[in-house]
């Protein structure tokens, strides 16, 4: 069994998979189309973090592959349609890096509101420049969350206890935290916040939704914050509102484009802006929240491809397995159409096979079950569930 993981993944994912029986093969950075596409040949699990795309290309050409671990929050680096069809099941790390990123974003705030990008260098360029000009507290300041999620709900709670009155603005029908809240629009939060920070997905509706428009709906002097997705903003626009002062500062962790390799020079509009803060993609990226993130899609990994547990998949059928104990257990991804259950539980009755426990969830276009029973089906049977024109994959354990 073997391991394919990408871009400096936490060691704690390596260790977790070995102690599985899987040989893990390491490279450091990302990989392109064509490479990744030749490095999959007999492997079974992909471990990749936001710079490795894996295209519906790849995947055909991946006959092998059992699942992806996207080691972070975001899985639109994956086809998530080609790999379901393909009974690829995709593993993420929703909650791991969430107090990381909160903090990033706290830490940007402070650091815009006091100007402290600007005192710095002039500190280094040997300025002595001891000035409250322009310099705020963000005690009674307005903090707008675009985006409610896991990470917008814990940046209110964090806000509020740093004495910021917290506004929100979610598609999505989301409870409000503390005394926080909601918009109705997005144009109303604007006109009311002090500070705007984004946290919302890299679905394809999001690209743009934050340009010149909104910019200029910003109250002025405002701060801005994106540390949810590159594709998300015009950063043509937030450049000119940043020049001519309607916006007086703004912290960005993720770009449009971004360098694949440690090293790779970084191109912006953003760069040389004073009272801008530029950070690599770093907002998840902590001792803690990487090793807790190697652990979490590590062990989901492991789950899926040694007990058939679909547990927190974002592409496949949700089944959380019990711990296999003496029985035998047998896998069955399937078009999601009526008869494939009666079919298998004809399969086991035929076969004079007790079944012990069944599991069944439904997605979409595709089923998932899992049936534990007393004995092994044959070689014979397992086939005939193979040959049905409704059958994805069958596997056993």
């Amino acid at each position: 069994m073997k391991a394919l993981v990408l871009e400096n993944i936490h060691p704690t994912a390596v260790d977790v998979l070995r102690s599985r029986g899987y040989e893990v093969e390491l490279r450091a950075g990302a990989l392109r189309e064509d490479e990744l596409a030749e490095s999959l040949d007999g492997v079974q699990l992909l471990g990749i973090r936001s710079n490795t795309t894996v295209s519906e290309r790849v995947l055909k050409e991946a006959p092998d592959l059992e699942a992806i671990g996207c080691f972070c929050i975001g899985t639109n680096q994956v086809d998530l349609v080609a790999a379901a069809e393909r009974g690829v099941g995709v593993f993420n790390a929703p909650y791991s890096n969430t107090r990381s990123v909160v903090e990033l974003v706290i830490g940007g705030i402070i650091a815009l509101a006091r100007r402290l990008p600007e005192k710095t260098q002039r500190m280094h360029d040997g300025v002595w420049d001891k000035s409250a000009r322009g310099s705020h507290e963000v005690r009674g300041r307005t903090l707008g969350i675009v985006g409610y999620g896991n990470i917008g709900t814990q940046l209110s709670n964090v806000a509020e206890a740093l004495g910021m009155r917290v506004v929100f603005y979610d598609k999505a029908d989301r409870p409000a935290h503390g005394n926080a809240r909601r918009m109705a629009s997005l144009a109303e939060l604007l006109e009311t916040a002090d500070v705007v920070s984004l946290h919302v997905d890299g679905r394809p509706g999001n690209a743009g939704l934050f340009g010149a428009a909104e910019f200029a709906a910003m109250k002025p002097r405002a701060l801005f914050i994106n540390a949810s997705r590159g594709m998300v903003v015009d950063y043509d626009s937030l450049r000119a509102h940043v020049l001519s002062g309607h916006i007086a500062g703004a912290a960005v962790d993720v770009f449009p484009v971004e360098p694949k390799a440690q090293g790779d020079e970084f191109e912006s509009v953003l760069r040389g802006l004073d009272n801008v803060i530029l950070t690599p993609h770093v907002g998840g990226s902590t001792q803690e929240a990487q090793e807790e993130i190697g652990r979490f899609v590590a062990e989901k990994l492991a789950g899926f491809a040694l007990q058939g547990s679909t547990a927190l998949s974002v592409n496949l059928p949700q089944v959380l397995t019990p711990t296999l104990d003496g029985e035998h257990r047998l896998g069955l991804l399937h078009h999601n159409v009526p008869g494939v259950l009666a079919n298998l539980n004809a399969v086991f009755a035929d076969a004079g096979d007790n079944v012990v426990g069944q599991h069944l969830s439904t997605r979409d276009h595709l089923g998932y079950v899992v049936t534990d029973a007393s004995e092994p089906l044959s070689a014979a049977a397992i086939e005939e569930l193979r040959r049905s024109e409704h059958c994805v994959w069958v596997r056993t354990w």
